[in-house]
């Protein structure tokens, strides 16, 4: 559906959106969202109203500090509504958008509330509001291939097509062997080719390129294995690209990745430290990304030491390295409180430093990660373990293992650990199940066969 422009919409939403500004200069959040919300159902198709409206649920959340805790128990809050919107989305699509709106409104940034807000929107014929959704939540962190792929999608469908060609080129750069996402990237690169240039007659995505090198380096760019020649070709039109648009921080990134793959480190160091500049020191990927390559660099001079036969040189840049590893997930931790992905990075580096409180409290955060939950409870039962807290080693290992539903790696390394947690406490007979348990599908792991023949002969 088409944008109503403020000027062109009823009276009434004019009124509620100036009252809405109004309490929004003043801070009065709450208010404000209530008079943006008249607006739209008085005219759903004023956006500006939608915008102000995500400005204000923003600022709220900001002042609140959420984090990943009180998002997921904001999102157990909204099950009832999130439940009823799938339910209506197909048969009553506009008031499952106008629901949508009072689960964004508690969470702007949940995105399990942006996810099905864009469905929504899509639904009741909105593709613009979707993309608002998406962009509002890459704005503020959300960096994962399935929303940028969405988004490139949802530019397709409004017709934004140089935009559209931005996130394919971000989805290109996560996804780099993919085929499909390389191959829409041409496409949308020869759409917005035509689109400014004014091109009708395209045949093919080449006919629209500028000239053939443009095409040639999408070549490049969709080879699993690039040569050198590749490389320096690519890094040339990153650099173009950069130019253009100085403030487009996923350029920089790209760039940093390229240079550090044709292992020019400083470089690219150098061009991070742009980003993060341009960003404040807000993105925690470029902090990522900068680590990596010093990682990479440190890396490339223990190569050549040992190719020198500089025994003593490589021992110590591999301390060198040791060193830079914990102080850089020490000051990340510092500098990004509320990553938990950091936290478990920088848990794991204690545990194994043998600095057993400060890494069980990393942990004990960690855990409210869902893709680090496992591992954190996992690490979390170690650390009681070594401190001969075997009662609370136990209740972290039952916990994580009750949450495993296969029997993979991970689970036989937590029922392994809390076997060996039972027989400190005396329980040996709740140890063997537990080893049995691993033993019918992998008689090779650890000596759990040793422990369970031993089991066998002292039956005997």
């Amino acid at each position: 559906m088409a944008e109503v422009a403020l000027e062109q919409a009823p009276r009434k939403a004019r009124e509620h959106f100036e009252k809405g500004m109004a309490s929004l200069e003043r801070g009065n959040f709450d208010y404000a969202m209530d008079m943006f919300l008249l607006a739209l159902e008085a005219c759903p198709g004023l956006l500006r109203a939608r915008k102000f409206l995500r400005a204000a649920a923003v600022s709220k959340a900001k002042s609140h500090k959420s984090n990943a805790f009180t998002r997921a128990m904001g999102t157990l809050g909204g099950s009832g509504l999130l439940l009823k919107i799938q339910s209506t989305m197909k048969s009553k699509p506009e008031r499952a958008l106008r629901d949508a709106e009072d689960l964004l409104r508690k969470d702007p940034l949940n995105p399990t509330f942006v996810n099905i807000a864009s469905q929504a929107a899509v639904a009741a014929g909105y593709p613009e509001v979707a993309v608002l959704n998406l962009e509002v939540a890459r704005e503020h962190g959300a960096t994962d291939a399935k929303t940028v792929e969405w988004l490139a999608e949802l530019y397709t469908q409004v017709n934004r097509m140089h935009d559209a060609r931005l996130m394919y080129e971000e989805l290109v750069r996560l996804r780099p062997n993919d085929p499909k996402a390389v191959k829409k990237l041409k496409d949308a690169t020869a759409l917005d080719t035509m689109q400014r240039g004014g091109w009708n007659e395209a045949q093919s995505y080449r006919d629209v390129m500028k000239d053939q090198k443009q095409a040639a380096l999408l070549e490049q760019q969709s080879k699993a294995v690039k040569t050198a020649r590749d490389v320096d070709d690519l890094i040339e039109e990153t650099r173009e690209k950069m130019e253009r648009e100085p403030q487009n921080v996923n350029y920089k990134r790209a760039m940093a990745e390229l240079l550090a793959k044709a292992e020019r480190f400083d470089e690219a160091i150098a061009v991070l430290e742009l980003a993060q500049q341009a960003t404040g020191g807000a993105d925690p990927q470029i902090a990522r990304l900068m680590s990596q390559i010093r990682l990479d660099r440190i890396d490339r001079e223990i190569a050549a030491f040992t190719a020198a036969g500089d025994t003593a040189g490589a021992e110590a840049k591999r301390q060198e390295r040791a060193a830079f590893l914990f102080k850089d997930a020490e000051e990340r931790v510092t500098r990004y409180p509320n990553d938990l992905q950091f936290k478990y990075e920088y848990g794991v580096l204690l545990f194994e430093r043998g600095m057993l409180n400060e890494a069980i409290q990393q942990f004990q955060r960690a855990q409210q990660n869902p893709q680090r939950r496992i591992r954190s409870l996992y690490y979390l039962a170690l650390c009681f373990k070594q401190k001969q807290q075997y009662d609370i080693a136990a209740e972290q290992l039952e916990k994580a293992a009750s949450e495993l539903q296969i029997l993979d790696d991970t689970k036989k390394d937590i029922l392994y650990e809390l076997g060996t947690v039972y027989e400190a406490l005396g329980r040996p007979e709740k140890a063997v199940a537990l080893y049995k348990e691993i033993y019918s599908v992998d008689i090779g792991y650890r000596d759990v066969a040793a422990k369970i023949e031993r089991n066998y002969r002292k039956d005997a």
